[in-house]
């Protein structure tokens, strides 16, 4: 018998589970994949069937969706001789597309490895976002590898924001996203009788080819200006965020009421004697999380109830695709575009005070030392005592209300119990060294009209840290589960930085003395002793700011490679799944566990969870850039009333053409452009992140303090152009004496930086450095 004729379902290690979602079992994809690469060459359809002796029409018919399937995600692409080829991540890649301004990009593969440069004409038939098969071909002039398209798998861009306009007769639309290279043509009969220049919402008809740019046609028109309450829309069109909801996910809702039955209740732990509690923001309405401890012999109890979403949220639903499409809630201010409809989210999934609630409850032994000695999992039955917020629980336990504490008197000593587990899960995160650093967050106070009356610091407090502790330590407790049972599910991986950006961070440090100890891996506790060096330096937010922006992004895949930031060995999210998609994949796991599954029989194999880890990268990422595009068009609009003002900042960016200003009290970015800078040739410093003036000497380094005037407020395109007034300043903008370093006294470049010269010019744009969690 050939190789061809050897393969057997009954040799197939993911049978069961396939015998469990068919009646009619076929291959599984892994096993595809397997015997696929044994054969070496590609096979056709016909020859796959021939290959697993499938011969009944529901089998072959089976065979042909799940190709079909396999093509859709980039497991397998067909060549012109209609032969099934494996991708491979060597010859042939599949990721998601990042465009970049010159008309370029880089392909950012689903698994680990180096970015592939994708020149223009790739790009002409792409648009950001986009998920794609490129073939390698060469290396580019910089040594970078560099693919052609060879697929799309699937298109990112439905919907585009952006301003309609009409150059000799053509129509066509400026996106409002920066990250979209094309303008978008519309024929006259989709033009909806927008005028030149009005803010329009596009569908697009027909995406980019070779040699055609994309067609749309114009369904929404919003105005001559992004009105007060248009901010979320734009920003939500201008990122492709699913703001409504369809048809069938509306009739799937029709059974569903605010209260638990009965009957989902049975068979579990009922744990409603115990005094649960949530703990949230003041706005929050989605409550995901309770907690609850005791003291035990030589350490203490910690109870996370989270809610139960798997219990309503099914594979194959409506609500599961839609879930899966959206990857997470976007939080804007004033409102929230929600994974899950409100009635589950705010209803029937959110574990309000008073009423019983399904939950997944991750009780663990926390040792005197703040270590997870013990942990379990179990489906529970929960009723929280109170719905309370971080601010009642800061003036409760650190302030010491009164009047707050005879009102929650029954309380007290179990959030008491609470604190007490933090602070040793504090000691323990501190003694392995993970990374705290401290940025400052605004809150946006509104009046009646939807206008900012306020803009507030956010105060972080003991009862902010002591849930985000209990949290981490569920979550670790979740990897660990995880990887104790072999199951296949998503981890939070962060990696540690990569050698370019440590060769610049430690250049930097030694312009201020500094050193990072580790050698060429650094741990997180060797980041974490720098930090406490800095800590009472007069530069310590210029240096954490570096050191911020050395770290990688953190990301969901399959595979764990531990938490850098946090200093764990696994970690997981585990603790949100009302508003995180991965979330959920990991409460299924659980209870795939739980119920006596095995990791062969879970619904997801390992590829399609690097294909889901990578879905869910993007829509965390693209919900952050949403809700910065809306806040920051929010800031500009209260910034446009006070022009001419004079304000103290901070030097938040240095680049080639200018500096970005954070301002003090407003916490939003504006541009002193390099010719509003004194007349002189100025040295851009990459590695010091600075300007050196080469005649007078002066410096502008990130992280100074300075005085500014708002010049010019373009709310529409979120820019904020300033002039400066006054540098260096005092914490409190009043003038101080520079530092004197005369012509010819400059510092000496590193050899790794990369100078530019720059006199006064009209040239340069825009940028924004990367900041990652």
């Amino acid at each position: 018998m050939t190789k061809e004729h050897n393969a057997s379902l009954e040799d197939d290690p993911y049978l069961e589970r396939e015998r469990r979602k068919y009646a009619q079992p076929i291959p599984s994809r892994e096993y595809i994949i397997e015997r696929l690469a044994e054969q070496a060459r590609p096979l056709t359809r016909v020859q796959l069937a021939e290959l697993f002796a499938l011969t009944q029409p529901d089998e072959l018919e089976g065979l042909r969706r799940r190709l079909r399937a396999m093509e859709r995600d980039g497991q397998l692409i067909r060549n012109r001789r209609g032969g099934y080829v494996i991708v491979d991540n060597r010859d042939l890649i599949r990721g998601r597309v990042r465009a970049a301004a010159d008309g370029s990009g880089w392909l950012k593969p689903d698994r680990p490895g180096l970015e592939v440069y994708l020149p223009p004409r790739a790009m002409s038939s792409l648009l950001h976002g986009d998920r794609v098969v490129v073939r390698l071909v060469n290396l580019d002039t910089r040594g970078r590898p560099e693919g052609e398209l060879v697929e799309v798998l699937e298109r990112a861009n439905r919907r585009v924001a952006g301003r309609y306009y009409e150059e000799s007769g053509v129509g066509f639309v400026v996106p409002a996203s920066r990250h979209i290279h094309q303008d978008i043509i519309i024929p006259a009969a989709e033009r909806n009788d927008a005028a030149y220049g009005q803010l329009v919402v596009t569908e697009i008809l027909s995406q980019p080819a070779k040699r055609r740019q994309p067609i749309g046609r114009i369904v929404e028109v919003l105005g001559a200006h992004i009105e007060v309450g248009q901010e979320i829309t734009v920003a939500a069109s201008a990122h492709g965020i699913p703001v409504d909801w369809p048809a069938e996910v509306e009739a799937a809702l029709a059974g569903y009421t605010d209260r638990v039955p009965e009957s989902a209740k049975q068979g579990r732990v009922d744990l409603r004697h115990l005094p649960l509690v949530t703990i949230d923001g003041a706005s929050a309405r989605d409550f995901d999380d309770a907690v609850y401890a005791e003291p035990m012999t030589n350490g203490w109890r910690l109870y996370v109830a989270i809610a139960d979403v798997s219990h309503y949220v099914r594979p194959g639903t409506p609500l599961e695709r839609e879930a899966v499409k959206r990857g997470n809630s976007v939080y804007f201010p004033r409102s929230v575009v929600p994974m899950l409809p409100a009635i589950l989210s705010n209803g029937l999934c959110s574990l309000n005070p008073r009423v019983d609630r399904l939950c997944v409850v991750c009780e663990m032994q926390i040792s005197q030392e703040g270590a997870l000695r013990r942990s379990r999992f179990y489906e529970a039955v929960m009723r929280s005592r109170a719905r309370l917020t971080y601010e009642v629980v800061a003036a409760l336990h650190g302030e010491r209300d009164p009047a707050l504490r005879r009102r929650h008197r029954g309380l007290l000593k179990h959030l008491d119990h609470l604190f007490g587990v933090y602070r040793v899960l504090r000691k323990e995160r501190d003694r392995r060294g993970a990374i705290d650093f401290e940025t400052t967050e605004s809150t946006i106070e509104f009046d009646e009209t939807g206008r900012i009356r306020a803009i507030h610091s956010a105060r972080r407090t003991d009862a902010h840290r002591m849930i985000e502790e209990c949290m981490v330590k569920a979550n670790l407790a979740a990897a660990r589960f995880l990887r104790r049972h072999r199951m296949p599910a998503l981890y939070r991986v962060h990696e540690p930085p990569e050698t370019a950006r440590l060769e610049k961070l430690r250049a930097f440090l030694g312009q201020t003395g500094l050193r990072l100890s580790g050698s060429d891996k650094p741990r997180p506790k060797d980041f974490a002793r720098l930090m406490q060096r800095v800590h009472d330096r007069p530069d310590r937010h210029l240096i954490e700011t570096v050191l911020l922006r050395s770290m990688m992004a953190a990301e969901y895949r399959p595979d764990n490679a531990g938490h850098f930031g946090l200093a764990l060995d696994a970690y997981t999210h585990f603790t949100s799944p009302i508003r995180r998609y991965p979330d959920l994949i990991v409460h299924r796991a659980i209870k795939h566990v739980l119920s006596g599954g095995r990791a062969a029989t879970f619904e997801l194999s390992h590829d399609q969870l690097t294909t889901l880890g990578e879905h869910c990268s993007m829509t965390d990422r693209r919900a952050e850039e949403a809700t910065r595009d809306a806040v920051m068009t929010l800031k500009c609009r209260y910034m446009a009333e006070r022009l001419g003002e004079e304000l103290p900042g901070v030097i938040s960016a240095v680049t080639s053409f200018g500096l970005f200003v954070e301002l003090d009290e407003v916490y939003v970015d504006g541009l002193i452009h390099i010719t509003n800078l004194e007349s002189d040739y100025f040295h851009f410093d990459p590695i010091g992140h600075r300007l050196v003036g080469e005649r007078t000497g002066k410096e502008y380094r990130l992280a100074d303090r300075l005085r500014v005037r708002v010049a010019q407020v373009n709310i529409d395109e979120r820019k904020l152009d300033l002039t400066l007034v006054a540098h260096p300043v005092d914490a409190h903008g009043n003038p101080m004496e520079p530092p004197r370093r005369g012509p010819g006294r400059r510092r000496k470049a590193h050899p790794a930086q990369r100078s530019a010269s720059v006199k006064k010019t009209s040239g340069g744009g825009r940028s924004r450095s990367k900041r990652v969690r």
